[in-house]
């Protein structure tokens, strides 16, 4: 936060959790994948990874330090493009929330109660709007977009989720 010049508190707190979504490309291509997803769910699904994603963030905060998250979260844009292929089941995304929550929980570690509690509020405003909004583009997209328009996307996801875990493991 310190290129905003803001003391450590609420609105640091807030300000980061908003911010952090969409600041590491991984983490945003997989909630904007997620829409893709969601185009076939019910609008609870899409708040049940939410939930996870929280619950991830709180275990990181109680139990950090599990280093080869990095991958693993990069290796989560991959697995929902094989949830898009009908290779695997959606409910494989419930434990790769969990890993983006426990990620992204990683940013706070040290801080005070307080703003880490922004944080988490903030986050969880921050999550929610991308993926309404991404939810609502993707649908709009979806139902112009030819079939293999479609499958193509799903294997550029998996593309680029194998590319950003091979850059999180190879130095």
């Amino acid at each position: 936060m310190a290129f905003l010049h803001i003391q450590p508190g609420p609105l640091a707190g807030i300000v980061s959790g908003l911010m952090h979504p969409v600041l590491g490309p991984d983490h945003l291509l997989f909630l904007l994948a997620i829409g893709l997803v969601a185009i076939k769910r019910p609008l609870w699904w899409v708040g049940a990874l939410l939930a996870s994603g929280l619950l991830g963030t709180a275990l990181g905060l109680v139990a950090p330090g599990f280093t080869a998250i990095e991958p693993l979260v990069a290796l989560s844009v991959a697995l929902v493009g094989l949830v898009l292929l009908r290779r695997l089941p959606a409910g494989i995304l419930l434990p790769a929330f969990v890993l983006h929550g426990y990620a992204l929980s990683a940013s706070v570690i040290g801080w005070e109660p307080t703003p880490i509690a922004f944080y988490l509020v903030g986050l969880l405003i921050g999550q929610t709007a991308l993926l309404l909004v991404s939810l609502t583009a993707i649908r709009r997209w979806a139902q112009a977009a030819a079939p293999q328009a479609l499958t193509l996307t799903y294997g550029l996801l998996m593309g680029i989720g194998l590319a950003f875990t091979w850059s999180a493991v190879v130095p």
